[in-house]
């Protein structure tokens, strides 16, 4: 069962920290940045497919221009090299609540979706360019503890 946010849960009046899930992707730090803006641009996408309350609701200017919703939660992006990044995502995979979303190498060197896919169907030793992660924030904590905000 993918993480959620109950309707009362939704704080917007609050500080992130306060938020029972936690949202962070974990970047390999030695990619150049448009492959590391690509990873991150694509976790959110599929993130924010999959757990939908993890956006906020969008808000007029004060010239009336609409502004859509953004991650009411946050979302840090953290740095590791890429056995971390790797070893990160197995120990994840494992944990019951804990969404899992992972960039593997062939997911930007292939240029038809459907490539990517049977690219995947044959790999058995992926590289991770980037993986994000939202479940309990204590669990989350745990799993990516020591890593540091990609500078």
């Amino acid at each position: 069962m993918l993480p959620a946010f109950a309707p009362d849960e939704i704080r917007i009046d609050q500080p992130t920290r306060q938020a029972r899930l936690k949202w962070v992707m974990v970047v390999d730090r030695d990619l150049n940045p448009g492959l590391i803006a690509n990873a991150v641009g694509c976790l959110a996408a599929a993130v924010g497919h999959a757990v939908p309350t993890l956006l906020g609701p969008g808000g007029a200017d004060a010239v009336g221009q609409h502004h859509p919703g953004l991650p009411w939660t946050g979302c840090s992006i953290l740095a590791a090299d890429r056995a971390k990044v790797a070893a990160v995502r197995a120990k994840a995979i494992g944990k019951i609540g804990v969404h899992v979303v992972d960039m593997p190498e062939p997911a930007q060197t292939s240029r038809v979706y459907q490539e990517y896919l049977d690219t995947l169907a044959l790999s058995d030793d992926l590289r991770y360019y980037a993986i994000s992660l939202v479940g309990p924030r204590n669990v989350v904590d745990k799993l990516v503890g020591g890593l540091r905000l990609l500078g």
